[in-house]
């Protein structure tokens, strides 16, 4: 008996021992080694401040020519002042490390395809997804490209030699709680991953298309119906560079060849994992002419998901040649959007279709050669091995063509061995975007502006300026493809080599605003030109409400202020229920609603069309509305192949001016619905699925609740890391408002500038400056963000300035 108890209790001790030095995995969640987490001295407790400036105040680095001063102001935001930029660059490196360290390394992983050796193989499908795109091939184009910059790449460097700096002098007690709770230890910082930064947002911001689903769409419904549902243009489009005295597009056009072969005829079931269309942001500048101060005021704000550690991270840089103030990407020397002492700039999502897809046939299975100009050319082959946790390394071999990888084939996407089809996207360019911003940040007029974003590659943006000197403009920057009428809208023939892109577009021709009549300039994420323009101009995404919204109120203001600007970031007023509510409810057959229909129904006829978290109204019409969208076009929701719906816009015009079109009905049914039917069906159905909404979620029906917008954490999969994340925030706006927020989407930060000398700005960003969830300065600023408030910036000169703002100093020293 003793010899029992004895060998059970030497049997718990090992597996407790074991057990607290071993990374577990428990239903799909990795669970760290729990000795070293839970141990009092370096686990996870040390992850716990009151806040995350308690740094040692006078740090030794090597690398340094010169001492570095770090002021902290009282919103977490470090002011960085170097003699020289080599410094500069590797000071915003330590420092940028020093608080999100974890954030800017995943991304990198993420972008690369190499989330699988983290957690090991629920991350094997994305990992290839990203492998299959190309996104390391693109960014190891890029930084080829970034290395013959002498500038460019002095400053990677530097900045990578900062990020390095401060990994070496962590000890695992030190660690961010990431690291200890997924059980892995940072690896050394490259240029390289900066390039991958860049990648990740070209991504982002240009890779979502439906060349499938209108290959589909074409297929099934023939070239009439599809041009009818899938308009590339219709009445009332307010594009961001109107034709007119300031643009008379008198150029030379690149003029492109197109082909007389058919299209493929392929239909496609399976459509691969692609970026959120709502990607985009709002931005505008007013003149001095339309303000109060007599200066320009320049408007930026970026939706993008909803994440914490935030995407943004503000901070100023300050040596004898650039002295500049903003929001940065974890990972990319300087800031990205913001101002200096003589210009601001911001950035909104230019679309264009910058993705195409291409149909190959090859030679045999083997994929070693494959037609091009009816001749069989050879492949080349790129052999990808993703490494996974706990398990075995996944070798995957990518075909590359003069198209680009061949993403989706029996492998990966669909058993039909003739479905192979390659990318050609702009992500696989060289991209010198961040030499652009570094001269944007020292730039100090509109010349240097336009001097800096001629090497603005990808992703496209409209690129908003203004200046002290009183200049306002706006260009539709990027290198863009002189395309014939109609190229890469659909799948392409691998074959025919006038399929392919042919010539780039001048980025002296791309459309611009400078100082215009009007008084000021704006964008939204529209089409960029109306049919003026000479190019051929398409995205299968682009918005339709919110531009409209911005030159609706800008066009009704003078003497315009800076709490003006913010209350038009802040607007929740959205133009889709103005311009189709009234003809819903005066559809509604009265008779045949209940007490508690008729109560919704006044709501909806009181309502200002305004989204605000408390009011039930948008609630109901949101509710109505995305069920009348189902009902009228489930045609596209029945079909074995994937297909888009059109979207809202077109939608409405459809509804309105032709009423009896042949989709109006529902198709499941042997009847012939008419367009009221289909209304009053789906208000009556809204309110049934709402009143089990309320069941099931024990909540209010208020838009707040009903939106439940959240902001998680990076590596929340699940729920796993709920505490580390915020659920079910209560803020006004909807995707088609200027205040664009949905579920874990919206304005990422918000940025307003007055351009006085020196400029006076005012920012906020739904998170805060932390990277460590046990700081008060990990999300500090949801509730400000959420209450539409902002905070005012601390300036300083190069050699800074004494000021009770200024709560925390470091000195780096050589």
């Amino acid at each position: 008996m003793k010899l029992f108890k004895f060998l059970l209790i030497f049997s718990i001790t090992i597996l407790l021992v074991y057990s607290l030095n071993t990374r577990l995995v428990i239903q799909n969640t990795p669970i760290p080694p729990l000795g070293k987490f839970l141990d009092p001295a370096q686990g996870f407790w040390r992850n716990s401040e009151k806040d995350s400036l308690e740094y040692t105040k006078s740090i030794n680095i090597e690398g340094l020519t010169d001492s570095v001063s770090v002021t902290y102001d009282k919103n977490g935001v470090p002011h960085i002042y170097a003699q020289n930029n080599h410094d500069l660059y590797m000071a915003q490196g330590f420092i940028i490390a020093q608080h999100r360290l974890w954030q800017m390394e995943f991304q990198t992983h993420a972008a690369a395809g190499r989330v699988s050796e983290i957690i090991g193989e629920g991350g094997l499908e994305f990992d290839r997804m990203q492998r299959r795109k190309g996104m390391t091939y693109g960014a190891e184009i890029t930084y080829e490209a970034m290395k013959k910059d002498p500038l460019v790449n002095s400053c990677l460097e530097a900045y990578a030699n900062g990020v390095n700096a401060y990994i070496q002098s962590l000890s695992y007690q030190q660690l961010p709680i990431e690291y200890k709770l997924l059980g892995y230890e940072p690896e050394e910082w490259t240029p390289m991953k900066s390039a991958l930064i860049l990648e990740y947002m070209i991504d982002a911001l240009t890779g979502h298309d439906d060349d499938f689903e209108n290959s589909n769409a074409l297929n099934l419904f023939g070239l009439e119906t599809f041009n009818f549902l899938f308009p590339e243009k219709l009445p009332g489009m307010v594009p961001v560079i109107p034709s007119g005295n300031d643009n008379p597009w008198d150029f030379q056009k690149v003029n492109a060849t197109p082909p007389a072969t058919d299209l493929p005829t392929d239909l496609i079931k399976n459509i691969l994992p692609k970026p959120d269309p709502d990607n985009g942001s709002n931005n505008w500048a007013v003149s001095g002419n339309k303000t109060a101060s007599g200066k320009p005021i320049l408007c930026n704000d970026t939706h993008l998901g909803l994440n914490l550690p935030s995407l943004w991270f503000m901070i100023q840089l300050s040596s004898p040649e650039v002295n500049v103030y903003g929001f940065t990407f974890t990972g990319a020397a300087g800031v990205t959007i913001g101002f200096n002492d003589s210009i601001a700039w911001g950035f909104t999502n230019a679309p264009r279709d910058n993705k195409d897809w291409y149909k190959i046939n090859f030679q045999n299975s083997s994929a070693n050669k494959y037609k091009y100009d009816d001749q069989w050319i050879p492949t080349e082959k790129r052999i990808e091995a993703i490494k996974i946790r706990g398990a075995e390394t996944y070798y995957d071999t990518v075909v590359y063509t003069r198209q680009g990888p061949v993403v989706y084939d029996k492998s990966f996407g669909d058993n039909d061995a003739k479905k192979n089809y390659a990318l050609r996207w702009i992500g696989h360019d060289p991209s010198l975007v961040q030499k652009a911003l570094l001269d944007l940040n020292k730039g100090k007029n509109y010349d240097d502006y336009l001097k800096a974003i001629e090497n603005w590659d990808a992703p496209p943006q409209n690129i908003v300026f203004a200046s002290t000197s009183g200049d306002i403009a706006l260009r539709v920057q990027g290198q863009y493809v002189a395309k014939w009428p109609g190229q890469g809208k659909f799948l392409m023939d691998g074959n025919n080599p006038l399929h392919e892109w042919q010539h780039e577009i001048p980025k002296t021709q791309n459309p611009y605003q400078y100082n215009p009549e009007r008084n000021f300039v704006s964008s939204a994420n529209q089409l960029s030109v109306d049919s003026l323009y000479p190019y051929w101009v398409y995205n299968s995404s682009q918005e339709h409400y919110r531009n409209r919204m911005i030159n609706r109120e800008l066009n009704k203001m003078s003497q315009v202020t800076v709490e003006d600007m913010k209350k038009l970031q802040l607007n929740s007023y959205s133009l889709l229920p103005e311009e189709t509510l009234p003809m819903f409810l005066d559809s509604i057959r009265l008779e045949e609603l209940s007490k508690n229909e008729i109560k919704a129904l006044q709501q909806l006829q009181e309502w200002d069309y305004n989204y605000k978290a408390e009011s039930h109204a948008p609630t109901y019409f949101q509710a109505w509305w995305k069920l009348f969208m189902n009902c009228l076009w489930d045609e596209f929701s029945t079909k074995e192949v994937a297909l888009t719906t059109p979207d809202e816009f077109t939608t409405t015009y459809i509804i309105k001016h032709f009423p009896d079109y042949k989709f109006i009905d529902v198709d499941s049914t042997d009847k012939k619905e008419s367009l009221t039917d289909l209304i009053n069906y789906a208000f009556k159905k809204s309110q049934d699925d709402l009143g089990e909404w309320q069941e099931s979620t024990g909540l209010d029906a208020n838009w707040g609740n009903y939106k439940g917008t959240y902001i998680k954490h990076l590596a929340d999969l699940g729920g796993s890391l709920a505490g580390f994340s915020r659920y079910n925030i209560q803020v006004d706006g909807v995707a088609d408002a200027i205040n664009s927020t949905k579920r874990n989407h919206g304005p990422s930060q918000r940025f307003i500038v007055e351009m006085t000398s020196p400029p006076q700005a005012y920012v906020i960003y739904p998170g805060g400056q932390s990277g460590n969830p046990g700081s008060v300065l990990y999300d500090n600023m949801i509730n400000n963000w959420r209450d539409r408030e902002y905070l005012p910036v601390v300036f300083t000169s190069f050699r800074g300035r004494k000021s009770d703002q200024m709560i925390y100093s470091q000195q780096l020293n050589p």
